[in-house]
């Protein structure tokens, strides 16, 4: 044991804190985090449509889902919706050039706007709309005559964005091309390729001149790539990206090896102290944190749901109380252990864990570096991890939906978050699988301690 921990620390806790440092994993992380008040706003509103309208026509209350009162808010639910996840590859276009510019210390909010055009102009701009029934000739010529192509089926309209287009499916491309302007951006601005201002000029009229050549010369190298592309390949950009390299992505995050292995990771992480979800934020957050958008959006829209595991998932079934479930064995410590060290610390940590906060009884019990606790806090989540993948996987329980607050409370955590009891069902099994895990080292940690504290008194 004591040579796995000793190898770990060497060659893996490294990787992870230069991970952890990396500026532009980091400004990608909390891009993502930015946009928590939008993905809750949507989020909320999906809850509410599901409390008022979802169950209630399960149970047949045609009356009350009818009703004035409730059709009024499921229409401000949809703006709500439309404003917030319908179009969240923008803000996070928006969200991603400010961190990654700030963190590389030139002006965050001129990246933002850099980042955010550069994404909008390497989206397709082009809607065409499915017509159910034949247009009349006249009807084709007039729409030609306005400037759109029309057919006997269809109208393509130019110079138009599609919210699908601007949804969970263009976070890549929002990514890449967001990145690649503000990286000119930020190279030209650390060359001091700017328009110098006297010192008269106001700071904030001088940031914007200062930022001028840069910024311009960050979308002309954008839009040369689109253009470029497109000329070649008769496609955009942006639409490539998402059927090429983000829609397989995200299938390959439903696989069974890459979901155990990100538990795995995030423990062992953990287990040395070092945060494993921040470390591993980036990839949470742009297969996971994808692929939960596009649930909760599909949902709205009354759509089949593509994704069966998603970020939310972890949180639902094997981080209750925090990463490795801390929250069952602080129970289990309240219940079987003798010792009072450890009893204090699982007391002033129980309240904290319901919420999902386990620094506490991370730093204080401590886990970290604990070789007792080592097995049952790596084994304990990645053997939730494989029951809650495969059961989700075999429709036993709806896939994630809704996305919740972090600091939810254990089992209400996945029956929010699916809209299913059955899910709160499974938390509940996982969290009494892993208190039975727990249990025998709870026990172990009391023996070892007496025999320290007897072998102490025998010196004395």
């Amino acid at each position: 044991m004591q040579k796995l921990m000793d190898w770990l620390e060497k060659y893996l806790v490294p990787i992870a804190t230069k991970i952890g440092s990396i500026p532009w994993l980091v400004a990608l992380r909390d891009g993502f985090i930015s946009t928590m008040p939008i993905t809750m706003a949507g989020s909320l509103a999906t809850l509410i449509n599901a409390l008022l309208v979802t169950f209630p026509t399960e149970w047949k209350w045609m009356g009350f889902v009818n009703s004035g009162f409730v059709q009024g808010v499921v229409a401000i639910d949809g703006i709500v919706s439309t404003g917030s996840l319908s179009i969240f590859a923008v803000f996070f276009a928006a969200m991603w050039g400010y961190h990654l510019a700030k963190n590389y210390g030139v002006d965050g909010l001129s990246g933002s706007l850099v980042s955010l055009a550069a994404f909008l102009m390497s989206t397709n701009n082009t809607v065409t709309l499915a017509l159910a029934d034949k247009l009349p000739k006249s009807a084709v010529t007039a729409f030609t005559n306005a400037g759109a192509t029309a057919s006997e089926s269809s109208v393509t309209l130019n110079s138009a964005f599609s919210v699908g287009n601007l949804g969970s499916a263009a976070l890549f491309s929002a990514m890449i091309f967001g990145a690649i302007a503000v990286v000119v951006y930020i190279f030209l601005m650390k060359k001091d390729i700017t328009i110098k201002m006297p010192d008269t000029v106001p700071p904030a009229v001088s940031k914007a001149f200062t930022a001028l050549i840069p910024g311009i010369a960050a979308l002309y190298v954008v839009a040369i790539i689109n253009w470029a592309f497109t000329k070649g390949t008769g496609q955009f950009f942006g639409d490539w990206l998402s059927q090429t390299i983000q829609a397989p992505l995200l299938h390959a995050g439903q696989s069974a090896g890459m979901v155990i292995l990100v538990s795995l990771l995030v423990q062992i992480f953990w287990f040395f102290g070092i945060h494993g979800p921040n470390v591993l934020g980036p990839v949470l957050e742009s297969i996971w944190g994808t692929s939960q958008i596009a649930n909760i959006t599909a949902f709205q829209n009354h759509a089949d749901l593509p994704y069966k595991w998603v970020r939310g998932s972890f949180d639902a079934y094997v981080w209750f109380g925090g990463s490795g479930g801390t929250i069952v064995l602080l129970l289990a410590i309240l219940l079987f252990s003798k010792r009072a060290d450890e009893k204090a610390v699982s007391k002033l940590a129980f309240a904290p864990g319901l919420f999902n906060i386990n620094e506490p009884v991370m730093f204080g019990l401590p886990i970290v570096l604990n070789a007792i606790y080592f097995v049952p806090f790596i084994i304990a989540p990645v053997l939730n991890t494989i029951i809650a993948y495969f059961v989700t996987m075999a429709g036993w329980v709806g896939p994630v939906k809704v996305a919740v607050p972090w600091i939810t409370p254990p089992i209400l955590n996945a029956f929010m978050a699916t809209l299913d009891w059955r899910a709160a069902v499974l938390a509940l099994v996982n969290m009494v699988i892993a208190f039975f895990i727990w249990v025998p080292f709870v026990q172990m940690s009391n023996r070892v301690f007496a025999k320290e504290e007897a072998a102490n008194n025998s010196q004395l």
